[in-house]
C-alpha cells in the first residue's frame, strides 16, 4: 500500500484503546469494579491489562509509518531522531506534571508513570527503526526478551535471596528501581513501581512488535495483510501463553511472556480492524467517536487525567465532586459495580465533548 495513505483502522484502534484506558482509570469507586475492568492481582492478564501494551504497540506501528520516508536520508534521519527525542522528553515532562497535579508535592513525587514510559519507549523504538535494519531489530528484540527472562529469574536479590516471581519485592528489577527511585515510586506500593525503569526495557519490545506490524501493512498487498497480521498474532499469543507456564504473564513485571501474549493479541485485533475498516471499508459511519479519540489521543488522555484529579479533590459538603456525583448514581439502588461502571461511561461521554469539538474543527494536538 502507499505509505502516504492514512490507515483509518489505526486511528480507530488507537481511539478505542484510549477510550478503554479512560474507562478503566475512572471508576465511580475503586472498591466496586467488575473483574474485567480490574488489573490482574499479580500474575495473569485481564482485558484491562491489554490497554497499555496495545497503546505501546500502536506507538511502534505509528513510528513505522511516520519515519519511513526519512530513514534512507542521513540528514533527515538525524533530524527526525532529534525531533523524536524532544517528543519523548515532552511526554516525560507532561507525565511528571500529571503526577504532581494538583498538590505539587515534590518531596514524594512519583517519577515513573504511563506517559514517562511512553516517552522512553518512543525514543528507543524510534532510534531502532531509524538506525537498525529489520534483521538487527529482530535480533535485538530476541536479546531483550531472553535477556530479561534470565535477569529476573536467575539474578539473586541482595538482602532477599533467590528470585521469587510470586513476590513483587523478590525480583532484581524492583531492587534496582528501589535504589534509583527510592521515595519516588507508586504510592500504592512504595517499594516497587509497575512503570519502573527496569521493566521499561521489555516494554520497548512491545513497541518493536508494532514496528513489525507497521512494516507488514506498508509492504504487503492489502489482500495479504490481514492474513499475516492474524497469523503472526496467533503464533505470538501461543508462544506467550505456553511460555507463561514456566515464566508467568505479568503486567507489573512486563514479563517477556506478557510482551508476546499481548503483542499477539495486538496483531490480531489490528488485523481485524484493518479488515473491517480498510479492506471491506464497512462501518465507517459508526466509529466517529473512536476516530476522534484516535486523532487526539494525548489530548484525550491528559484532559481526562487532569479532570479526574480536579473532581477528586474539589469539595462538595463532606465529600468531593466525584464522590457526590457517584452517590447520585449509587443512590438509585443498583449494584455498586454497575454504578461504578455507569460513572465511567458518563465520564467518557464528558470527555467526548471536547474531543469531538477538536475533530469537527480539524484540530490535532501533537506533543
Amino acid at each position: 500500500m502507499k505509505t502516504s495513505e492514512r490507515i483509518l483502522s489505526l486511528d480507530i484502534y488507537r481511539g478505542l484503546t484510549v477510550i478503554l484506558m479512560i474507562l478503566v482509570n475512572n471508576p465511580g469507586t475503586w472498591s466496586a469494579i467488575y473483574p474485567p475492568f480490574q488489573h490482574a492481582h499479580w500474575h495473569g492478564c485481564t482485558p484491562t491489562d491489554l490497554v497499555f501494551p496495545f497503546f505501546l504497540f500502536i506507538v511502534g506501528v505509528s513510528i513505522s509509518f511516520s519515519m519511513t520516508k526519512v530513514k534512507q536520508d542521513p540528514v533527515k534521519k538525524n533530524l527526525a531522531m532529534r525531533k523524536g527525542i524532544w517528543r519523548g522528553v515532552k511526554l516525560i515532562g507532561i507525565g511528571l506534571f500529571l503526577g504532581l497535579f494538583p498538590f505539587f508535592n515534590f518531596a514524594e513525587m512519583r517519577i515513573p508513570g504511563v506517559l514517562q514510559r511512553i516517552g522512553l519507549v518512543f525514543i528507543f523504538a524510534s532510534a531502532m527503526f531509524l538506525y537498525l535494519s529489520e534483521r538487527n531489530i529482530f535480533i535485538l528484540f530476541l536479546v531483550i526478551m531472553l535477556g530479561y527472562w534470565g535477569m529476573i529469574t536467575l539474578i539473586p536479590v541482595p538482602s532477599y535471596g533467590a528470585p521469587n516471581l510470586d513476590d513483587p519485592n523478590g525480583v532484581i528489577s524492583a531492587y534496582i528501581d528501589n535504589i534509583i527511585l527510592n521515595g519516588h515510586m507508586w504510592s500504592g506500593t512504595k517499594t516497587w513501581d509497575p512503570e519502573g525503569l527496569v521493566t521499561t526495557l521489555p516494554a520497548i519490545g512491545t513497541a518493536i512488535l508494532g514496528l513489525f506490524a507497521g512494516g507488514l501493512i506498508k509492504n504487503k498487498p492489502k489482500s495479504e495483510v490481514v492474513k499475516l497480521l492474524v497469523g503472526y498474532g496467533v503464533v505470538l499469543t501461543a508462544i506467550g501463553y505456553l511460555w507463561g507456564i514456566v515464566f508467568p504473564i505479568n503486567k507489573s513485571l512486563w514479563t517477556s511472556t506478557y510482551v508476546f501474549f499481548t503483542g499477539g493479541l495486538g496483531f490480531i485485533s489490528l488485523g481485524v480492524s484493518y479488515w473491517i475498516f480498510d479492506v471491506l471499508k464497512k462501518g465507517r459511519n459508526l466509529v466517529l467517536i473512536p476516530q476522534a479519540f484516535g486523532l487526539n489521543p494525548m489530548a484525550a488522555y491528559v484532559l481526562s487525567e487532569l479532570t479526574a484529579r480536579l473532581i477528586g479533590v474539589i469539595p462538595v459538603g463532606e465529600t468531593t465532586v466525584k464522590g457526590f456525583l457517584f452517590s447520585l448514581i449509587a443512590g438509585t439502588g443498583i449494584p455498586l459495580e454497575m454504578a461504578s461502571l455507569i460513572f465511567s461511561i458518563l465520564y467518557i461521554c464528558l470527555m467526548t465533548i471536547p474531543i469531538l469539538y477538536l475533530y469537527r474543527k480539524k484540530i490535532v494536538i501533537k506533543v
